[in-house]
This record gives C-alpha cells, sequence and structure tokens, in this order.
C-alpha cells in the first residue's frame, strides 16, 4: 500500500521515532511511554500503560495494541504526525503525498517548518501550540505552499490539531494532513466566478467592465490580463456578427498584473492603455477572433512560430518569461467585442484545461457586461440627443436680458433637467428651470412635453403663480398616461411630474416676479457683487394637484445676476483642498474650498463665483461655477443659466394717461405721430394710427377708466392700451353685412404679433410691429408721461 504504509528504520522499529534512526527516540526524552520502553535485563519489552510500566492490557491484548497503533500509521489515508513539546516529529506515515521519498532521518526530530519551508511557519506554530496548550481542537484548517520533495508544485492541505496525553500526564500533539489540492482548486474556480458573477455588471460603462474583468482573473487566476476591445462597444454602435477581420484595431481598455494595474500602474507592455493596435497574423489572437474559440497555450517558449508574426508581443511574453497564456475571445449574441488574455510566469503551474473552461466562463460573463455598458452608452447617446434637441438653442438678442447657460448630462444618463428664456409682450422677458423626474429617454421625452406646455402658456402672458397651476393640471395628465407604462416591482410614480421655477423680469418697471413648484429659488447677486435677498418658498411640484403657489416680487437693479440651476449642480461631491486652494481662499477667488454639505453652503460658494460679475462674461462664469462646484463628474443632469438684467431707457417709453371720452381718439393718433417722429419710425405712421384708433376706441366703448396709452421702442414698436376691464377681447372674421368687428382683425393683418395682458385689476391689449431697415443708435428726443391737457 504504496503511501500508506509506516516508515521504519532497518526493519526493525515499530516507528520511525521508536529508538532507532539515529537518536530518534533521544530526541523524543524516551517519549514517556508513547514509544516503546526498555524491558528488565532478561525480560521483554512492554507497551507503555498504566504508570509504574504496568502493561495496558496483558498478554494477546498487549500485542493487538501495538499492531494497531502500527496500522493506523501504515493504513491511515491522510498524513499523521506525532509531535512533542517542543513541535518535533515523533513518529509519521507518508500519506501525505509531499514527503514520500524524503529520507527519515530528515523528517523524524525536525520541526515541520524544516522539511517543509514551503508553508506559512509562523501561521502552523501559532495554531499548534495553541491546540497543545489548551486542548481546543483545530480541525482541517487550509494552508498553502510548495511540496517540500517538488517546490515547483503547489499544495493546498487541510491541517487538523488535537492533542493527546500519556499516562503520565506528559502532552503530544497529533497532526493530520489531507491534501485537497484538488478540491480546492475547485471550489477556487468556483469562488472566482461567484466573484465575477458579483462584480461584473455592476458598472454601466464598458471601460469600467473591462477592468473589473481583469481585477476578477488577477491574482487570484492569472499573474496578468489584458482586455482588447472592437470601438463598437466603447461608442455603443450596433454588433457585427460573424468573423472579425484580423487586421482590425483594437483598444487596450484594461491591464491587471501582479505588480499593479491599469493606466496609472507599470506599463502593460508594447501597448499603452487606451491605445489602438492591431494583432500580427496567424496568432492565437488573431484566430480567437476569427472563430470566436478560446486558445490555450502550455509550454510557451518563445520559440513558437506564431511569436515572430507579432514580434513585439513576442519579445514582451520573452521578457516577462511567460510560460502558460490564454486567449479567450469576448462573444455575445455570436458578435466577438474583443479578447481577453491571462498569462501565467510567476506561478510555476500551467494553465489547464479546467483552467480553460474557467476563462470561457469568465468571458462570457465578462462580454455580457460589456455588452451591457454598450447597450446603455448607446441609450444614453439617442436620450441625450433627444434632449439636446428638446432644449432651446442659443437664445435671441433681448434688450431686458442678457443670458447664458451650461447643460452637463449626468454619468447614470441624461435626465429631464431643461430651462428656457422666453420672449414676452412690453419688452418682458420669462425665464424658466425644472427638472423631470427620470432619466434616460422616457424623462427627456417627458420634459420635451412639460417645457412645450410652459412655453405655451408663458406667451399668453400669464402671471407665474397662475402659470404653474395651469401646468399642474397638465402634468396631472402626463402622470396619468403614464401609470400605464410602470417599470417593474413599482406600484406608482414617484410624487410629483417634476420641479419648475418660473420668473418674469421687466425691464421697464426693473422688477422680477416668481413662483416654485417644487425647485430651489434663484441665487441673485446685484451689479455690485453683493448677494440680493430673494427668498421664492417652493410649492408641491407639479402633478401633484396643489394649485397654490406663492408669488414674490423683487426689484433688481440694472446689472444684477440671477443664477436658476438644478439639484444635480448641488449634488456632487465636494471639492477637496488642494495644493493652490489655499491662497486663492485668501484672496477671494472662486477656488475657495467648497463646503462638504449641501443646501445654502454650496448656494454661498455660487454666490462667491457670481460676486465676479463684474470682471467676466456670463459664459466664463458658467465654467467657473461648474469649476467651484463640480469638482468631478456628477451623477445627475446639472443645469445652471445666469441671466443679466438690463434696463430699457426712459426715453425709449412714452405714456399717456387717456380720459373716457371718444373724442379722445384724434389727440392719441397725434401723440403717437409726434413720438414716432421723435423716435424717427415716421415709416410704421399709417399702420400705428389704425392700431391706436382701433385699441384706443374699444378701451372707451367696452372698457373702463383710467385708460393709459404706452408706446416701447424695443426692437420692434410696440403699442398697449390699458384699462380697468377684465372683459377679453376676441379675433372674429366679420361677415360683408357687419357694422363692426373688425377691428382686432385689421391689427392681426397689421401688427407681427398681439395679444392680452391681464393684470391684478384690468388687462392690457398689445400689438407689435417690426421696424423697417436700420436706424440711428443715437439717442432721440423722446416724448414724457403725464396727463392730457384739458
Amino acid at each position: 500500500m504504496d503511501g500508506y504504509q509506516d516508515d521504519r528504520h532497518d526493519g526493525s522499529d515499530s516507528g520511525s521515532g521508536s529508538n532507532g534512526g539515529g537518536g530518534g527516540a533521544a530526541a523524543a526524552g524516551e517519549a514517556d511511554g508513547v514509544a516503546e520502553q526498555t524491558a528488565p535485563e532478561g525480560g521483554e519489552p512492554v507497551a507503555c500503560g498504566a504508570p509504574g510500566g504496568e502493561p495496558l492490557g496483558s498478554g494477546e491484548g498487549d500485542h493487538v495494541d501495538a499492531a494497531l497503533l502500527d496500522a493506523l500509521f501504515a493504513q491511515a489515508p491522510l498524513g499523521l504526525y506525532l509531535l512533542d513539546q517542543d513541535l518535533r516529529v515523533i513518529r509519521y506515515n507518508t500519506a501525505a503525498r509531499g514527503v514520500r521519498g524524503m529520507p527519515s532521518a530528515d523528517i523524524v526530530g525536525h520541526r515541520p517548518a524544516d522539511f517543509a519551508p514551503g508553508f506559512d511557519r509562523a501561521e502552523l506554530e501559532v495554531l499548534a501550540r495553541q491546540a497543545l496548550q489548551d486542548g481546543g481542537y483545530v480541525r482541517e484548517h487550509l494552508v498553502r505552499g510548495r511540496m517540500p520533495t517538488d517546490p515547483g508544485q503547489e499544495m493546498v492541505g487541510a491541517v487538523s490539531f488535537f492533542r493527546i496525553l500519556s499516562d503520565t500526564g506528559r502532552p503530544y500533539l497529533v497532526a493530520a494532513i489531507e491534501d485537497v489540492t484538488e478540491r480546492q482548486g475547485a471550489l477556487d474556480r468556483l469562488d472566482i466566478l461567484h466573484s465575477a458573477h458579483r462584480r461584473l455588471g455592476a458598472s454601466l460603462d464598458a471601460v469600467g467592465s473591462a477592468q473589473e474583468l481583469s481585477d476578477v482573473a488577477v491574482p487570484r487566476f492569472a499573474d496578468s490580463a489584458t482586455v482588447d476591445l472592437l470601438d463598437e462597444p466603447l461608442r455603443g454602435l450596433p454588433l457585427r456578427t460573424g468573423p472579425i477581420d484580423p487586421g482590425a484595431p483594437l483598444r487596450r481598455v484594461a491591464y491587471r498584473s501582479v505588480h499593479g494595474s491599469g493606466p496609472g500602474g507599470p506599463s502593460p507592455g508594447p501597448i499603452p492603455h487606451g491605445a489602438l493596435s492591431t494583432y500580427g497574423a496567424p496568432t492565437p489572437y488573431s484566430q480567437a477572433l476569427v472563430d470566436g474559440r478560446a486558445r490555450l497555450i502550455r509550454g510557451l517558449t518563445g520559440d513558437e512560430d506564431w511569436l515572430t508574426a507579432d514580434p513585439e508581443r513576442g519579445r514582451r511574453l520573452s521578457e516577462l518569461g511567460v510560460h502558460s497564456m490564454i486567449v479567450a475571445p469576448l462573444v455575445v449574441h455570436d458578435a466577438v467585442l474583443g479578447v481577453l488574455a491571462l498569462y501565467r510566469y510567476r506561478r510555476s503551474e500551467p494553465f489547464d484545461q479546467d483552467d480553460l473552461e474557467l476563462a470561457v466562463e469568465l468571458a462570457s460573463r465578462g462580454a455580457m457586461s460589456i455588452d451591457k455598458a454598450r447597450s446603455y452608452a448607446r441609450e444614453r447617446s439617442i436620450a441625450t440627443t433627444l434632449q439636446r434637441q428638446l432644449l432651446p438653442r442659443e437664445p435671441a438678442e433681448l434688450s431686458a436680458v442678457q443670458s447664458a447657460h451650461v447643460y452637463l448630462p449626468g454619468v447614470v444618463g441624461p435626465g429631464g433637467d431643461w430651462y428656457d428664456v422666453v420672449p414676452l409682450s412690453a419688452a418682458r422677458v420669462g425665464l424658466a428651470i425644472g427638472s423631470v423626474t427620470g432619466t434616460g429617454i422616457e424623462a427627456a421625452a417627458v420634459m420635451g412635453q412639460v417645457r412645450t406646455a410652459l412655453r405655451t402658456l408663458a406667451v399668453q402672458d400669464l402671471q407665474p403663480d397662475e402659470l404653474l397651476v395651469r401646468l399642474d393640471d397638465a402634468a396631472r395628465v402626463l402622470t396619468d398616461e403614464q401609470q400605464g407604462s410602470l417599470a417593474a416591482g413599482a406600484d406608482t410614480l414617484p410624487d410629483g411630474l417634476a420641479s419648475c421655477l418660473y420668473l418674469v423680469y421687466d425691464p421697464i418697471g426693473r422688477t422680477c416676479t416668481a413662483a416654485s413648484a417644487g425647485h430651489p429659488g434663484p441665487v441673485v447677486v446685484g451689479a455690485d457683487g453683493v448677494p440680493v435677498p430673494f427668498p421664492v418658498e417652493p410649492g408641491l411640484p407639479l402633478g401633484c394637484g396643489d394649485g397654490c403657489y406663492e408669488t414674490r416680487v423683487a426689484e433688481l437693479p440694472v446689472g444684477s445676476v440671477l443664477a436658476l440651476y438644478t439639484n444635480g449642480l448641488m449634488s456632487g461631491p465636494g471639492r477637496r483642498p488642494g495644493p493652490r486652494t489655499g491662497g486663492a481662499a485668501e484672496r477671494g477667488g472662486v477656488e475657495e474650498v467648497l463646503p462638504v454639505g449641501p443646501g445654502e453652503g454650496r448656494r454661498a460658494v455660487l454666490q462667491r463665483v457670481l460676486a465676479r460679475a463684474g470682471e467676466e462674461e456670463l459664459p466664463q462664469l458658467c465654467d467657473q461655477a461648474v469649476y467651484a462646484l463640480l469638482p468631478e463628474r456628477q451623477r445627475e443632469d446639472a443645469v445652471l443659466l445666469l441671466v443679466r438684467t438690463l434696463g430699457l431707457p426712459d426715453e425709449k417709453v412714452a405714456v399717456w394717461t387717456l380720459p373716457e371720452d371718444p373724442a379722445v381718439v384724434r389727440t392719441a393718433r397725434r401723440l403717437a405721430e409726434h413720438q414716432l417722429a421723435a423716435w424717427g419710425l415716421e415709416e410704421l405712421e399709417f399702420s400705428t394710427d389704425l392700431i391706436v384708433s382701433e385699441l384706443v376706441t374699444n378701451a372707451i366703448r367696452y372698457g373702463k377708466s383710467p385708460i393709459r396709452l404706452r408706446l416701447i421702442n424695443d426692437r420692434g414698436l410696440i403699442c398697449e392700451v390699458s384699462d380697468s376691464s377684465d372683459s377679453t377681447p376676441h379675433l372674429r372674421r366679420a361677415k360683408t353685412t357687419d357694422e363692426g368687428g373688425r377691428g382686432l382683425f385689421i391689427i392681426g393683418q397689421l401688427a407681427q404679433r398681439w395679444g392680452t395682458r391681464f393684470a391684478r385689476h384690468g388687462k392690457t391689449i398689445w400689438a407689435q410691429q417690426e421696424v423697417p431697415g436700420e436706424r440711428d443708435p443715437a439717442e432721440l428726443e423722446a416724448g414724457g408721461e403725464g396727463e392730457l391737457p384739458g
């Protein structure tokens, strides 16, 4: 029974350490009854037993006990070692694969660390002494090391320790070792697969998924790993099925070795991280691309013919001392995404067939993870394109404000963040910003619907609170429509479809009116850089059906800057102090350290950035705000809209209060004619006379005093007539026999735009005409405001 027989010295000892083997018994201190003792002169030897040397049994039983002890050491399927108090071997067998063929003299009388130096000596001694002193039972403790007779072969053993006491009470230690190398190898492979299942797929980035794949493989499975991908998966493009041209360029996206990993680690060889390269052909790499099968190369010597087809890689493999490698294609849905290459050069065991199967499984899971990231990248690209198309183009130049914006899609996918700048009547402007719940294409589509609804309501000159009430009704309709498209596992939609902040700025009165539906208010600084308080109390988000929003009004000096933002700008990681942060903070610059906490601390940083508005243009201020608030890429969408308020000069506005008398219509026309002459707009005299006549006549006939006529010379000529009545005029097409009903129709034909604007008390009907040609920009004499004489 090879491997299970008891080692004997000179063929006469009952154990290797009994009284032979060159002083083994002496080294064991006569073993106090555990080894054979010498009988009195002329007598027979007796087995150790009760104190005083009395035998454990008599007659035939003594020989049976000794025979059983010999059989235990000779036939036990485990490696057995009997150790004394100094942890020296007294007796052993050769069931342990690592000691077969070793001379007995190299084992008996020695500590295990002396003849098995490939194992962790400190770990084994701690466990052994603990069991020897406390009497505890150490069961199947796994140890890894090199076999004494074959240092190039790794061995995994399950070591058990337990203490025994002799008749005299002297402790000894029994060590049982089972070779579980193959079993543990299978468990290790299963554990690597479990680790791959747990880690792969967590990243929605193809490069991150590839790096995770290489991290799973090294160092537990391979000494180094590389992942090269085609460009299509990285850019989210559709996959190409079938064989890949061996000359197709691949990009090095991941690298890991026992010495380091990634672009910040040691050089991955001739291919820098992120660089494009092609494989030589024919090589295992090119063959894997062509047929989609993995290759196992064992016993790599450096003389293989295929190395000459790719000399750079061949040279690198020779320099590292690679002796075994696996090339596994990354295949999903019959399409090859790239190649996973695994190398061994530090550990001496070559890859085997079981390792090849594991590598194929790892490559399969890695390919699925990378394809998931590719699909996400494609969807994110589509959603981002859709969202950018639904956001406003560069805003037109307005007399009321200057504006600049920045939109940053989040790394988890574009959401529903949006903004708008809407030109209104009387040279006013509407400013809006909001965020739709969710991410992806669905959120972008809903965002487009909400923005369109807001713009439609804004051009009706509604007050901010009234606009949000109507927008809330529209959002509830959209919410009801979405109930049928809930995600798996979702019972209801989140509270609120979207948030929205809406402001109207009047450049004539220098006032700003605002209302909020669940969105943070603006950050405002004056022209001198001093913060201007503008507390806007947010109501419930749109879609909640509350229908109650508060309005706030603030007077803003010309040159004030308003910052409207979404939560993504304030939810990123805080800026950490850098080498240059301290000096900038002392100078009060934008490099000041950002408070870690959210909320007002970040708004204070934004205020400090805006304090430089007098020195920087708005686009530069947008960038400065992003640098200060988002030192890293943010997870959510982020939108920042900066607006600098302007004022319409007084000489561009003429206002008259008219009595409620039909005879005043002729006077109103003459006042308008004189004002047009002062502005150099005589070409618009005829059409303006008709518009003024119709508007003033309707106000006198159907409205209530006071009646006011106002002309505004902005980027168009605006004619307004206000009265205290709430009656709404309607445009209709008069019949041939009708005596009236043509006034608004005539205005609609003469004016570029017209409409009705309601105030808290009364209404205003306005009409805007396009100013023909270029005019002298010099300031012209303007009319004043006051009562008509008489």
